[in-house]
């Protein structure tokens, strides 16, 4: 029964690793269709900004909660003012100006930092359960996973703001129309979805440590799950999450991380064969 446990929640922590990694990506991709190639790279810095800080003196929760997300928040920004803007509606030039930006992000940290890891202790310990040992850790990163769901789904529901965005991204020209700035709503859009994303690797740092290279393991997950999502944001995102996390956390039980991996791909696979386009374009269309 404790090992049953076990796999239980190892499977809701694959689960909301998935969703942390994808969550920032959902927000762009979802709402404003563009690529951002370099969102591995976002999650990189997030979890450079933690360490580095953490490092220096100032307390984890700080740097995970506060700095991570502000500064690759403010990163999303500039980008979007510098280089996105210009590219808006044309897909694969702004896939590969933000390939360029990923590798330019690579090239520039590893000048800085080296090409080690560097890492935090893991807050809190662990926890028994019966002959078996868990992180609480992990807890914390169920708990933001779910957090960040639930802020996102509430602030588009049910405020103006969210209004407002979901009003521009379905029809910017009846949106200008009205008075609405859609620049500095793009813009904004872009800016929260890299502080998500930064926040996502802060979260993540004590766990996998920081290296330059770190996004590239990180990206092809994160795509993998919002665009088997599909097009709603938040119900294509805990979805896909949902499945291809206790699919791949399952195999990984049975045969090791190298098989859950490869099952995580090969689901995607199938479910983009059954269902072009994602399990929100077929099951859940009117989904946020």
């Amino acid at each position: 029964m404790d090992y049953v446990l076990i796999i239980l929640l190892e499977m809701l922590r694959a689960v909301s690793w998935l969703v942390l990694l994808a969550s920032g990506l959902a927000i762009i991709f979802g709402m404003m269709r563009v690529i951002n190639f370099a969102h591995g790279e976002f999650l990189m810095l997030g979890g450079y900004i933690t360490i580095m800080t953490h490092n220096n003196g100032v307390p984890l929760w700080i740097s995970m909660l506060i700095l991570a997300p502000l500064t690759v928040g403010i990163f999303g920004i500039l980008v979007e003012r510098l280089v996105i803007r210009h590219l808006y509606g044309r897909i694969i030039d702004s896939l590969l100006a933000t390939w360029g930006l990923s590798l330019l992000m690579i090239g520039g940290v590893t000048l800085v930092f080296g090409n080690t890891v560097q890492g935090v202790s893991t807050p809190f310990g662990a926890v028994s359960i019966g002959e078996y040992s868990i992180p609480l850790y992990n807890f914390v990163i169920i708990g933001f996973a779910a957090a960040i769901m639930l802020a996102t789904w509430a602030v588009l529901k049910f405020t103006k703001v969210g209004l407002v965005a979901r009003a521009t991204m379905q029809n910017p020209d009846m949106a200008e129309t009205l008075g609405v700035r859609t620049t500095w709503v793009y813009m904004a859009t872009f800016g929260i979805g890299s502080a998500v994303t930064g926040l996502a690797g802060g979260l993540l740092a004590p766990l996998t440590g920081v290296v330059p290279s770190m996004g590239v393991n990180f990206v092809g997950q994160s795509f993998i799950t919002v665009i088997t999502g599909g097009a709603s944001m938040i119900a294509g995102t805990l979805s896909a999450s949902t499945l291809l996390g206790t699919v791949s956390q399952g195999v990984t039980f049975a045969s090791g991380p190298v098989y859950g991996d490869a099952a995580l791909l090969l689901t995607a696979l199938v479910l983009l064969r059954v269902l072009p386009q994602g399990i929100t374009g077929r099951i859940f269309k009117k989904s946020l």
